[in-house]
């Protein structure tokens, strides 16, 4: 019986661990959550967000350049005060 349960102890350990599907609704994603690391990594928001924008202008080429370019005027502008509690999708149209 001592064996049985080391068997079962060590099938435990090496099953792997099961990681729950997250959805997040970007749109609702505030620059102070975005700044905070919140939500996600502020690098997976950005990635999400350049193909959001690159998609509905039917644009399949991607600038690394660009993205980090908008990523930092994305952070500045959230770094504003004001901006705190404004929609990082809001706040992205405007810097675009």
């Amino acid at each position: 019986m001592k064996r049985l349960g080391t068997i079962i102890f060590i099938m435990f350990l090496a099953a792997p661990a099961a990681r729950a599907q997250v959805a997040i609704e970007v749109s609702k994603i505030t620059c102070e959550q975005y700044l905070a690391f919140t939500v996600a990594d502020p690098r997976d928001i950005n990635i999400w967000l350049s193909g959001y924008y690159h998609g509905k202008q039917g644009n399949t080429v991607f600038e690394p350049q660009r993205l980090r370019e908008i990523a930092d005027k994305l952070r500045s502008e959230c770094l504003v005060r004001a901006n705190s509690n404004l929609p990082v999708m809001q706040v992205i149209q405007r810097i675009q």
